[in-house]
């Protein structure tokens, strides 16, 4: 595997990952660099907390292609994701209404809303859940800016939620809901992105014959769901997201390169 002789990394959009993820620490400059030598155009980088928040919010600062989305995922998921070692921050605690209108402030400098949502792992604060996300989906309707969404094992009520919302630039991250729940995120003109484990995820490689290239965007949801098992103890980066792209075009019986054109597209009309 040669990622800088890709001939289709021209126009590449990893649309949703997180660059501020510790084990980027080591060698988060290099991580770039591959990623821009695969002709990746444009990272954005998702914040799931106050401390990521800030972290993606400089980012976007110090790297050229990089856009940060700022939100509040599930907080208690996340806190058991850091008790466990997971994910490695500070304690989860902190105001929700004080981290939004730090959000609100920063509109100006942020692509997106998110990454926020519901988690089915979590049922027993589904309420909180609730209630933080109806927040998000409002500041992301006050500030006219897309939603980056989080719907693990929750696909059904997250689209209910979004149903009851005026929302229609919605970006469903790594949506792996039932076929009818697909079916309903496309009626409602919402938009997916398909990991770059799609090369052997069926469900991913199913959405991408189904649903409209137009609402179609590409994902490495890095460091996770790598293409490459193997490289970096299955580290995933913004520089594979090129594997995303190409598994499309095999499915729709397309060339890489429309494909690459068409999810720009979809860049420029969403964002």
């Amino acid at each position: 595997m040669d990622i800088k002789q890709s001939p289709e990394g021209k126009l590449l959009i990893d649309i949703h990952c997180h660059l501020d993820h510790f084990s980027f620490n080591p060698d988060r400059d290099a991580v770039i660099e591959r990623a821009k030598e695969a002709g990746v155009k444009i990272i954005l980088t998702n914040g799931i907390n106050p401390e990521t928040n800030r972290i993606s919010l400089e980012l976007s600062k110090k790297y050229p292609l990089v856009r940060a989305a700022m939100g509040i995922y599930p907080i208690h998921a996340l806190q058991k994701d850091i008790q466990t070692g997971a994910y490695p921050l500070k304690p989860n605690v902190f105001d929700v209404d004080e981290e939004i209108d730090f959000i609100e402030k920063n509109k100006g400098n942020i692509a997106a809303v998110g990454e926020c949502g519901l988690d089915g792992l979590d049922p027993e604060h589904m309420p909180e859940q609730k209630t933080v996300f109806e927040k998000m989906i409002a500041l992301a309707e006050k500030l006219k800016k897309p939603l980056v969404v989080h719907s693990r094992r929750a696909e059904q009520e997250a689209l209910d939620m979004l149903a009851s919302s005026s929302l229609k630039k919605v970006l469903l991250h790594c949506f792996s809901g039932k076929k009818n729940a697909v079916k309903r995120g496309i009626d409602a003109g919402f938009c997916f992105s398909l990991p770059t484990n799609i090369v052997r995820a069926q469900n991913f490689q199913w959405m991408a014959e189904h649903v409209p290239l137009g609402q179609l965007f590409c994902e490495t949801d890095a460091p996770y769901l790598s293409p490459f098992r193997e490289l970096n103890n299955g580290r995933n980066e913004p520089a594979f997201v090129v594997e995303s792209y190409k598994k499309i075009a095999e499915l729709k019986k397309m060339e890489v390169s429309e494909v690459m054109n068409n999810v720009w597209m979809n860049w420029q009309k969403m964002f």
